[in-house]
């Protein structure tokens, strides 16, 4: 089929690939426009902007389905939009033009998380699972009817960055199903069933940890926003990024939440309940180090985060 393509981060990138694998006509790709990456600041295509020009496909940059962004895509002429993670809201005349509509890649088991962070949000969570869903787009947030609509369990020390790329390659081969069952006339759509919740964007706030909550709690919040927007603490008024860290199961920290100590070579952080064990930080000037080349530059002074 035609098919006119929406997405914007690494995670869209499988997708793109695999329609073009399956010898679709992708007529069209949509995504943000460039943007400013790194400490320099340099104006930088999007991952899916990247690849498409890589594969030879014609790119529509905008941040706003705008007017003109809308005509330049409905006169390439396509029978169905797909969309994965472009960051943006798909209206009319663009959703209803196409004679199969647009589906979208979703991870997550709808109708849980629906919204821009579905796997930070399962993470933090505590959920056991997260999932992939192809759905049919209508104007609700993600609301419509589901063709594909699974589990995928969240592994123990998983990221989200690492869980999102899993579920990014898992999903692309449910999405070519998806658009051959569209394309043979044998697709079916099931309504979502069961209570709804939200997966909100992230901020900058939301990676801030309290060293009241409990260990698990810490390690969840601190997977979940891993690697963006980041995990972080307070030492002495800076910002105290947590890369890496883990519950300490059987090791225990002295002190009130948030006082560190070393025992037995781990650097441990006092919870609310049980310790949350550091492994890689970055204090604020400094390049990513081990928690423990941290600890040696302390020379035993006294350290509370938070």
């Amino acid at each position: 089929m035609r098919i006119a393509f929406a997405g914007t981060p690494q995670a869209a990138a499988p997708t793109l690939e695999a329609l073009v694998a399956a010898g679709h006509d992708v007529v069209a790709v949509l995504t943000r426009e460039d943007a400013p990456v790194g400490r320099k600041r340099v104006l930088t295509p999007s991952p899916v902007a990247a690849r498409a020009e890589e594969l030879g496909l014609h790119v529509v940059r905008a941040n706003r389905v705008t007017d003109e962004a809308t005509a330049e895509l409905l006169d390439r002429g396509f029978d169905l939009g797909v969309v994965v993670a472009y960051g943006g809201i798909l209206r009319s005349p663009l959703l209803d033009t196409p004679r199969h509509g647009w589906i979208n890649l979703h991870f997550s088991q709808l109708p849980r998380w629906r919204g821009a962070a579905p796997v930070q949000r399962a993470i933090m969570a505590g959920d056991a699972a997260s999932g992939i869903a192809v759905f049919q787009l209508e104007a609700g947030l993600d609301t419509g009817p589901t063709f594909v609509n699974r589990s995928v369990d969240i592994g123990t020390h998983e990221t989200a960055g690492e869980l999102l790329e899993r579920l990014a390659e898992l999903g692309a081969p449910d999405v070519v199903t998806t658009v051959a069952e569209i394309e043979a006339g044998t697709a079916e759509a099931t309504p979502q069933t069961g209570h709804a919740t939200t997966a909100a964007k992230l901020t900058v706030r939301d990676g801030l940890v309290d060293w009241h909550g409990s260990a698990a709690e810490i390690d969840a919040l601190v997977r979940g926003v891993t690697p963006e927007p980041g995990a972080a603490s307070e030492r002495d008024g800076q910002r105290f990024k947590l890369l890496r860290g883990a519950v300490a199961e059987t090791t225990h920290a002295a002190g009130s939440p948030g006082d560190v100590s070393e025992r037995k070579g781990r650097i441990l952080v006092a919870t609310g309940e049980g310790s949350y064990e550091l492994l890689e930080v970055q204090p604020a000037g400094k390049k990513p180090m081990s928690a423990a080349d941290w600890w040696r530059g302390q020379r035993g002074a006294a350290v509370r985060l938070g």
